[in-house]
């Protein structure tokens, strides 16, 4: 399936057919737009040629840092965000012979353990990892059996709660609404 979550079509397709690039994605989508964040993995492959996990995880990590803080910079905080992509690639190329997609393939895991592989990676809390897994599923046509349920609220069919759910500009327009009002009950609930 193709991934529509950048406003980009070649930074879209990127994400649509490396596994790799997508959780780069993922890793980055915070403290900046989600379009940003899914963006960063492209700006990777123009400056670097490709994204195999273990090249970036082998790397001098001040050239990798400078990489990533090259304008328009992979993220807002390129320092730490470079630390955290190289500490993934590393997780992805020992644990899972460089497969990303191993992640969510290998021995043909169910929703629950898919989610604690996931949870296992550097960068990717408990939150992090059920909105990834519910990409996979509600986009990617995961078919591990409780994924949803393993997603959380996250898995709920229609509830345009995060990038999961982002398909085209007016399911961006909804998932932006959810979590305006969100914060604004957070806010709230602490006053």
């Amino acid at each position: 399936m193709d991934l529509h979550l950048t406003g980009d079509a070649d930074a879209d397709a990127l994400l649509s057919r490396d596994p790799f690039a997508l959780l780069i994605g993922m890793l980055l989508d915070q403290q900046v737009t989600m379009e940003a964040a899914f963006a960063g993995p492209r700006k990777l492959v123009e400056r670097l040629g490709g994204l195999d996990p273990a090249a970036i995880a082998a790397m001098d990590p001040e050239e990798f840092s400078r990489i990533c803080a090259t304008p328009p910079a992979v993220h807002r905080f390129p320092g730490s965000m470079a630390g955290r992509i190289q500490a993934l690639a590393a997780a992805v190329a020992e644990e899972y012979g460089g497969d990303a997609a191993a992640i969510w393939t290998a021995g043909d895991p169910d929703g629950a353990e898919v989610l604690r592989r996931l949870k296992a990676l550097p960068g990717f809390g408990d939150q992090k990892a059920r909105i990834f897994l519910a990409l996979l599923g509600k986009q990617l046509g995961l078919q591990a059996a409780g994924w949803r349920e393993a997603a959380g609220d996250y898995g709920t069919e229609g509830s345009y709660r995060s990038v999961a759910d982002v398909v085209d500009q007016a399911s961006l327009t909804k998932v932006r609404e959810y979590k305006k009002a969100a914060k604004a009950a957070a806010r709230a609930a602490k006053g």
